[in-house]
């Protein structure tokens, strides 16, 4: 008898990473949701605002995905990463970009 294979072990780095990706991503969208509000909050403000954020999830999600089959390879979670903090980046300057309008 054989004993079966053992089930791939998650190192909590790599869990600990992909939480901290999705959470930067949430806290992106929120910006993005905030300045939806304070440019008025109508259904027009809030619907641009959250495709503009899947959008630009989807295109830089996209150019990241080319860096990573480079970079490295097999790490999901260092995409997701670098995705909510380069989405955060962009979710802050929306944010700050809403006192520009009249």
């Amino acid at each position: 008898m054989t004993t079966p294979p053992a089930a791939p072990l998650v190192s909590p780095t790599r869990r600990g990473l992909t939480v901290f990706g999705f959470v930067l991503l949430m806290a992106s969208l929120l910006c993005h949701l905030l300045s939806a509000q304070a440019i008025g909050g109508y259904y027009v403000a809030y619907r641009d605002h959250i495709v503009g954020f899947v959008v630009l999830s989807v295109l830089s999600g996209a150019l990241l995905w080319g860096f990573s089959r480079w970079f490295w390879r097999g790490r999901h979670d260092i995409t997701l990463a670098v995705l909510g903090v380069l989405q955060l980046a962009i979710g802050i300057l929306v944010y700050i970009n809403r006192f520009h309008i009249n």
